[in-house]
């Protein structure tokens, strides 16, 4: 698997909405955006009425959930998953099939080992799972090349995401030497 992956943390609902929307808008399609954010209040309602391959349209509910999951209902595979030891969450995109192999007990590592298993480094999936379980929304693109990456990049800056990283790079860039620690 060659591609590569930005990934990022909204610190809320309309933020993840506009940065979404704002990937949709420069092109990138829904089978490369995946967002991540645990189920609170109200949601599991949502996810299991749009459990479908591509669901259509906005959601009706007042749930936290029913909000972002209509708003991303443009995306693959939207629905709810029971990560053991850490409870539900709604997910959608590419990184809806890493973790449902998490949830079905193939691995061990819950959503970190599922993260890891997406290309992200261990010390970075510890603090993604941490910042999730705290409310967070993690975004990801799964992008061709380094100008698709960099596109990538900016829209999350641009829409103040922060902890932004990114994986799957295949050399160092030219500019960079490797860090001596």
């Amino acid at each position: 698997m060659s591609k590569k992956a930005v990934f990022g943390i909204a610190k809320s609902e309309s933020q993840a909405i506009m940065i979404a929307d704002n990937l949709r808008a420069a092109g990138f399609s829904h089978n490369d955006v995946s967002v991540l954010f645990p189920d609170k209040q109200g949601t599991k309602d949502f996810a299991h009425e749009q459990h479908t391959k591509a669901p259509e349209g906005a959601a009706t509910g007042a749930g936290t959930g029913a909000v972002l999951g209509g708003a991303l209902g443009w995306m693959v595979g939207i629905g709810a998953l029971a990560i053991p030891g850490l409870g539900v969450f709604i997910a959608a995109g590419p990184i809806m099939a890493a973790l449902a192999g998490a949830a079905g007990g193939a691995a061990a590592g819950g959503l970190t080992g599922a993260l890891i298993g997406m290309g992200i480094p261990e010390y970075e999936a510890k603090r993604y799972e941490g910042k999730i379980k705290d409310g967070n929304i993690l975004l990801s693109v799964h992008t061709e090349d380094s100008k698709e990456r960099d596109r990538a990049k900016k829209i999350l800056e641009a829409g103040g995401a922060v902890d932004i990283s990114y994986t799957g790079e295949a050399s160092v860039p030219k500019e960079q030497q490797p860090a001596a620690h």
